[in-house]
């Protein structure tokens, strides 16, 4: 992208994020992007599976080496205050693929959502849900492969419902990532984790190469090859990798293993898993490099993200409460940092909330798109955050998470972050707790009843939002 178009990006970014704040459509800027500026930019999508918020050197945890993704912070904007819309996995992936909500997608929980995961002592069932993402909602790999776009998937998907026996995880190819808008589709099937990290995986779509060879290497240099070839074709292209790592089983290269293996304590809880964040980070590494030996740093936009937070098992989350499978900060904010030179400033940190959901129209923003007619997009559009040009214009975000985890037991229930503040609401008894972030970032104290106008206005404001996505919820078991 030349300086005049970037520029002209910038301009029509103040201009649509000024229209906002006078009360203009839902998405601050639908109508303007690379499209009205110049080149289409290429778009990127990192999603790490199970990856905490403090799972990066640049997040704050000094025991870990991460230098590969600290540098994309450092070159790109980092958000302290990111959220996936769920607290498990297939939830999150459904929102970005389709920018619409958990409970209006009705996809809930990991799936396949199973009733032996509810606790014997359980008084409520989980909401009912769907296994799949349906074919009827339009993909963002879609929208981007309509507007010329090549596109691939790499890595974990589950979104396609249930294993049929020794599959390999291949599930219902209906609804795999080549039939939901991708040209290519590299291990994207019906797993939540792979059979193992080392070749040969065992899982879909990714054919034995080189015995041992380990699957974040792998995806990389599948990864790498498709920017190659795409490059060649002059056209824009569209990467989601979306890694198997960190997910069960903890298997990383016995080296690294070694090495983090003196530092267990804080910020550490597992060696295997500090070595696999290691790992995936010297892939990304290699990633980036060829981005930039193919010339294309400059036009092509990159975020990394996760899909929730860690596994409490083997992963550290303090300072925040909790993990995985949890409403709580530490199983659902996520690290998340974007790149886009010219166009993002570098060295930039932003605290203003955002959800996974917003990268529906973020991406179409960046293409030069709009939202279909008729088209329900829950997510906000960001690149006003990402350009720094002007504020967002919702008030709140919300999650509804009415199902058991199968990991622990989890209480069902409903958050909602607006300001600093965060409410979350338990359906088993409609009680609810309230947390000032900024002075609680561990949740510890509730002060619902201190703040009771305010704990009711937030209940009100999330229970309004489960009405309008037509939230499917937990019934009483009889």
């Amino acid at each position: 992208m030349t300086q005049h178009n970037r520029r002209n990006f910038l301009k029509t970014i103040a201009l649509g994020a000024a229209a906002a704040s006078l009360g203009g459509c839902k998405q601050a800027i639908s109508t303007s992007g690379a499209g009205a500026a110049g080149k289409k930019p290429n778009i990127i999508l990192i999603m790490i599976d199970d990856m905490g918020w403090m799972d990066l050197h640049c997040q704050g945890n000094k025991n870990l080496d991460t230098p590969h993704i600290d540098k994309l912070a450092k070159d790109g904007i980092r958000f302290t205050d990111a959220y996936s819309a769920a607290p498990v996995c297939s939830p999150t992936r459904a929102s970005i693929m389709s920018g619409q909500s958990p409970a209006r997608l009705m996809i809930t929980n990991h799936i396949p959502d199973q009733a032996r995961f509810t606790p014997k002592d359980a008084k409520l069932k989980s909401a009912k849900m769907i296994n799949v993402l349906p074919l009827e909602k339009v993909t963002i790999a879609e929208r981007l492969k309509a507007a010329g776009y090549k596109t691939a998937f790499m890595g974990k998907w589950h979104l396609s419902g249930k294993r049929k026996g020794n599959d390999q995880g291949r599930g219902d190819d209906r609804y795999n990532p080549e039939n939901q808008g991708f040209d290519i589709n590299i291990g994207g099937c019906c797993y939540g984790g792979p059979p193992t990290f080392w070749d040969p995986y065992r899982i879909y779509n990714i054919k034995p190469r080189k015995t041992g060879e380990y699957l974040p290497d792998r995806l990389c240099d599948e990864a790498m090859g498709f920017i190659t070839s795409a490059s060649k074709t002059k056209k824009p292209f569209f990467l989601s990798l979306w890694n198997y790592t960190v997910h069960w089983p903890m298997e990383a290269p016995p080296k690294l293993v070694e090495k983090y293996k003196p530092l267990v304590g804080p910020g550490i809880k597992d060696a295997r898993y500090a070595a696999m964040l290691e790992a995936m980070d010297t892939a990304m590494g290699r990633l980036f490099a060829k981005v930039d030996e193919l010339g294309l740093r400059d036009n092509t936009l990159i975020i990394f993200t996760s899909d929730n937070g860690a596994y409490g098992g083997v992963g550290d989350n303090r300072p925040l409460r909790l993990d995985k499978g949890h409403l709580y900060e530490g199983g659902i904010r996520v690290p998340t940092i974007a790149r886009w030179p010219g166009v993002i400033p570098a060295g930039k940190i932003c605290n203003t909330p955002i959800i996974s959901t917003d990268f529906y129209p973020t991406l179409l923003t960046a293409a030069g798109l709009k939202p279909q007619n008729g088209q329900i997009i829950d997510g906000e559009d960001i690149t006003p955050l990402l350009t720094q040009t002007g504020p967002l214009k919702r008030k709140a975000i919300h999650f509804h998470y009415p199902n058991y985890a199968f990991h622990q037991d989890n209480r069902l229930g409903g958050a909602i972050r607006k300001g600093k503040y965060k409410l979350i609401k338990f359906y088993l008894d409609d009680s609810v707790e309230l947390y000032d972030l900024s002075a609680d970032i561990s949740e510890k104290t509730d002060i619902s009843k201190q703040q009771p106008k305010i704990a009711a206005a937030m209940k009100a404001d999330l229970e309004a939002w489960l009405k309008a996505n037509n939230a499917q919820m937990p019934e009483p078991i009889a």
